[in-house]
C-alpha cells in the first residue's frame, strides 16, 4: 500500500510527458489560482474560528450540554458523550481532543469509547465546511444547509451509537 502514492506521481509524470505538459508549470499555475481563493477564504474562516474559540471560553458549550444532554439520551446518545456530539460540527481538534480525553477515561473497548469513536467519525464539522464552501460560492442563504447538514450529523451519532449497542 504504500507503493501507491508514488505510483499515482509516476503516472501522472508520464501522462504528462506522454502529453508534452509542463508538469511543474502546470503544477505552479494552478498554485498561482489558488491563492486569490485563499485570500478570499481567511476571513471567513477567521471569523469561524473566534466564534468557536468564544463559545468554548464563554462556557456556552456547558450550557448547550445542559439543555441537549436530555434529548440526546433519549435517542439513545449516552451523557458521556453529549459534549462530542455538540462539539463535533464546530470544531474538529477539539472534538479530537475531547475524544482523546474520553478514552482515556473509559477505554477504547468500553461501550462508550466504541460510540464516541463512532461519532466522531460519523459526523462533520458541519460550520468550517459550509464556511469553506459557501464563501468560495454565490450563494449566500446557506440555512436550508446547515440545518441539513446538521441534523444528518445528529442522525448519523444517534444511528451509530445504536448500532454500537446492537453489535
Amino acid at each position: 500500500m504504500s507503493f501507491f502514492v508514488p505510483l499515482l506521481l509516476l503516472c501522472l509524470f508520464s501522462f504528462c510527458f506522454v502529453k508534452k505538459v509542463d508538469a511543474y508549470g502546470s503544477f505552479a499555475e494552478g498554485a498561482k489560482q489558488a491563492l486569490p481563493l485563499v485570500k478570499s477564504l481567511l476571513p471567513f474562516l477567521a471569523c469561524m474560528l473566534v466564534a468557536v474559540e468564544l463559545a468554548k471560553a464563554s462556557g456556552l458549550y456547558n450550557l448547550l450540554d445542559l439543555l441537549f444532554s436530555p434529548f440526546l439520551q433519549m435517542v439513545g446518545i449516552p451523557a458521556e458523550l453529549s459534549q462530542l456530539v455538540i462539539l463535533k460540527p464546530f470544531s474538529g481538534s477539539g472534538s479530537l481532543a475531547m475524544l482523546n480525553d474520553l478514552l482515556l477515561t473509559h477505554g477504547s473497548d468500553s461501550y462508550i469509547g466504541r460510540c464516541a469513536c463512532v461519532v466522531y467519525g460519523t459526523s462533520e464539522t458541519v460550520f468550517y465546511i459550509a464556511t469553506i464552501y459557501f464563501s468560495g460560492t454565490s450563494v449566500k442563504k446557506l440555512g436550508v444547509a446547515l440545518w441539513i447538514g446538521l441534523f444528518c450529523s445528529f442522525l448519523s451519532c444517534a444511528v451509530g451509537c445504536l448500532l454500537c449497542r446492537v453489535l
